[in-house]
Order: C-alpha cells, then structure tokens, then sequence
C-alpha cells in the first residue's frame, strides 16, 4: 500500500485528464523530492495512458557540481522511463535588478518553454506543492500584495500546470520513500538570505507556535481569492 504515492498519481491524472492520447507531457526535474515524486507519478500515469512523458533538468549554474546534479537528475529520470529527457545548462545573470531567486526564473522557464516547443509538449509540470502555495501567500501578505498577488500560485499558465498544489511536501517525500527513490536535497533550500528561504522558516514557526493546519489555511485562501479575482476581472472585461 503506497497512500502518498497514489495521491501523487491522482493529482498528475486529473491535471492532464484533458489532453488527447499520445499527447507529450514534460516534468521539470531539479532531483528534488517534489519535482522527483511528481516525475514518478508522470511515468506511472503516462504509461497507462498511452501518452509520452518526458523531463527537463535545468542546470542554473549557482553551485559547486551543479552541471553533475542535472546530469545525474537526467539519469534518475531515464531510470523512472521518462523519454525524451533534455539536461540544459542556462547562464542567471549576475547583476540582475530581479534578484537572483527571479532571475533564476525567468531563465529556467525559458529554458522549459524551448523544451516543449522542441518537443512539440502539450503541457510542462512543475512540482510546486501546498506548502509552496502556503509560502508564496505568506509571502504577498508580508508584501502588502493585492488580491491577484494573494490568489498565490496558478495551478495553470500556459503549457505550464501544477498538478500537486493540493500535495503537501511531506507526501511528496513519502512517496519518495514509498518508491525507493533518493532525491537530492539542495542546500539553498536552508540558506536564509533567500526571501523564500525566511519565508518557509517563519511558516515553520507559525505552525509549531499556532499549531497544525496553517499551510492548508493559506492554501485554501489562495484557492478563495483566485476566484474572487478571476470573477472581478472577467466583471471588468
């Protein structure tokens, strides 16, 4: 019995439920235990589904070896089935005005928009989980943010969807773990001078001091407002 696992499968079914048979859907995949038990689930899905899953390892080139973490992230992900698998190496600015945790961005999503067209991909996924949407709202209210800014995350943009908004980082794990699969846990991930960084401790904090449930809160708030801001727009067209 594997319960994170086959809720990992259950959200990547939903989010692609719409595209044709032999349709090809990319995953991006840092080797992270998020990005990692969403290509599993991909795998596991497309394979009954008659669809072809493929991934896309970024190397953003701001840690020591990190040219040997995307290639081994490629092998992991050749192991899981996936085909065709793309490793990019893409150069972040330095002296961005972004900053480097947007600068990173924009490049990376560059890379997986080259990737799809490439391909010829109906959809990319990305790992972002719960605890992410938590995070990023956290994150517009310490801003000040408005209410588009609130509605936090969009489970899709594009080619770009997010099956696992709904999937909180301690499942992603499990099923990890659930399936014999060792991610690579990047060290920026504990490095405070990134906002985003500061942003999960103080959650962490929160929920320690306030108790359980805080993550789900916020992600439900975005889940609210994104309705209330996708209602007033479509009022304003």
């Amino acid at each position: 019995h594997q319960p994170a696992s086959m809720a990992c499968r259950a959200a990547v079914r939903t989010a692609i439920a719409d595209l044709p048979t032999g349709a090809v859907v990319l995953v991006a995949v840092s080797w992270g235990p998020d990005s990692l038990a969403l290509a599993a689930a991909l795998a596991w899905i497309a394979e009954r589904s008659d669809r072809t899953a493929g991934a896309v390892c970024v190397d953003h080139g701001l840690q020591v070896d990190s040219d040997q973490i995307a290639l081994r992230a490629g092998d992991v992900c050749r192991a899981l089935g996936l085909d065709p698998v793309d490793v990019i190496p893409v150069e972040v600015p330095a002296d961005s005005p972004l900053g480097p945790e947007a600068a990173a961005r924009v490049v990376r999503y560059e890379a997986l928009a080259g990737a799809a067209q490439r391909h010829g991909a109906a959809a990319v996924l990305l790992g972002h989980t719960r605890d992410d949407q938590a995070e990023q709202v956290l994150l517009g209210l310490l801003r000040g943010s408005g209410l588009r800014s609130l509605a936090g995350i969009p489970p899709r943009r594009g080619q770009v969807r997010r099956p696992f908004l709904g999937i909180s980082r301690a499942q992603t794990e499990e099923s990890c773990a659930e399936l014999g699969l060792e991610p690579w846990h990047d060290p920026h991930n504990g490095d405070s001078t990134y906002a985003r960084v500061r942003v999960r401790q103080a959650l962490g904090d929160l929920t320690r001091d306030l108790g359980p449930g805080i993550s789900e809160a916020l992600a439900r708030t975005a889940e609210q407002l994104r309705a209330d801001a996708d209602l007033l727009d479509q009022l304003a067209d």
